[in-house]
């Protein structure tokens, strides 16, 4: 299991520690003790959960970059084959794919419930009006 402390876990769905404790004891999100008597929640549990709800979370890595599309979020799925895999992620309201290596899903760790941060660089961006 993927845990999370719950003020982690609130601040990536853009909630409140109260209401990741009140989705703890409604059944919403599953969660259990770490060793120091902490309620964690399960990544995958949240990830799950936020998919259905949505905010933007502050990005965790404190990171400097000239990229300025940086979504932070938590990984729903990945799928790996013997070379490539597809990453994807809930980013607030938003879902995110990504292909990448196999070995970069290793390397990074990537599973569902891990925090990431997508960083998204591009030349062209299309936008349209209805």
């Amino acid at each position: 299991m993927s845990g999370l402390r719950v003020r982690d876990a609130a601040a990536l769905v853009g909630v409140s520690d109260d209401t990741v404790r009140r989705w703890v004891d409604s059944g919403v999100v599953v969660s259990s003790k770490d060793s120091s008597g902490r309620t964690v929640v399960d990544g995958a549990s949240l990830a799950a959960h936020s998919r259905a709800r949505a905010a933007a979370p502050p990005d965790p890595s404190g990171t400097v970059s000239s990229a300025r599309n940086r979504l932070a979020g938590l990984v729903v799925s990945v799928v790996v084959d013997t070379v490539m895999a597809e990453v994807q992620m809930q980013c607030g309201p938003f879902t995110v794919t990504s292909l990448m290596s196999a070995e970069s899903v290793r390397t990074l760790g990537l599973e569902p419930g891990s925090v990431a941060v997508a960083v998204v660089k591009a030349t062209t961006v299309i936008v349209e009006t209805p």
